[in-house]
């Protein structure tokens, strides 16, 4: 049986997919295809690449993001996305899609051509590295002499992809839109990122109709993109909210049935 897992953005909150592919593991379900922007292209590929959950959380805990070193020069971003290429050659010692045990989709915006890609066969680390360019934060990289940024500009929940090849899909996003009240919205930039948030939220929603099911946790509101300090806590959340959903779909196949 084919079953696809798609894997939204979200930055650090993105390490509550691998609470949830934890918890889907425990109950027995164990996805053959993959589809990831962001973060969730990260996760996605080390798990399409064989890598254990406990590893891709210990990977998230330890890589220097905000190290010196990692300082960009000459770059549009604060961040050199290609020197992270070696942390991840580590994993991928044979940098091409086709090596990996589990089908892998990943999607990157050309940032020229205002495009979304999918890349799924060939080189992989660097659209896996395209995909997770938060713009303005990470420089775009280049590829094949196009240069790509965040998959999740143009489109933070990518199910398309499995749509044709997967009997079940299963979606994890962890970009949920926080409640506000007005006053919160106290400067100019307040308003245009709440935009910006809705209108991506609004993109996802729509599609979580093609997903058998889907888990985002509420609680990951509270988490910002790059707080590093809760890595734990929102695994955690990832973790309890897949329990809970399954729980909640076992409740109602067996009133079904009965």
């Amino acid at each position: 049986m084919s079953v696809g897992l798609v894997l939204s953005g979200g930055g650090i909150r993105g390490v509550a997919h691998i609470g949830v592919i934890k918890a889907l593991e425990e109950n027995g379900i164990y996805p053959t295809h993959i589809s990831g922007t962001s973060a969730g292209a990260i996760v996605g590929a080390l798990y399409a690449g064989g890598i254990k959950w406990a590893d891709i959380l210990e990977f998230f805990k330890v890589i220097p993001i905000f190290h010196t070193n990692r300082f960009a020069r000459r770059k549009p971003g604060f961040l050199d996305t290609e020197k992270f290429y070696d942390e991840f050659k580590n994993f991928f010692p044979e940098d091409k899609f086709e090596s990996l045990p589990k089908k892998l989709f990943v999607t990157a915006t050309d940032i020229i051509k205002g495009e979304l890609v999918v890349f799924n066969s060939g080189e992989l680390i660097k659209p896996v590295l395209a995909s997770a360019t938060f713009p303005g934060v990470f420089s775009p990289i280049e590829i094949e002499g196009s240069f790509y940024i965040d998959g999740g500009v143009l489109n933070n929940f990518p199910v398309e992809s499995l749509k044709s090849s997967c009997e079940t899909i299963i979606g994890s996003y962890v970009n949920p839109l926080k409640n506000l009240e007005i006053k919160d919205l106290k400067h100019s930039y307040n308003v245009v990122d709440r935009a910006y948030k809705i209108k991506s939220v609004s993109d996802s929603l729509a599609k979580f109709k093609d997903c058998d099911f889907v888990i985002s946790p509420e609680a990951l509101c509270e988490f910002a993109t790059f707080d590093m300090r809760y890595i734990d806590a929102i695994f955690e959340i990832g973790y309890n909210s897949t329990i809970e959903v399954l729980n909640e779909r076992d409740k109602i196949n067996k009133s079904l049935t009965n």
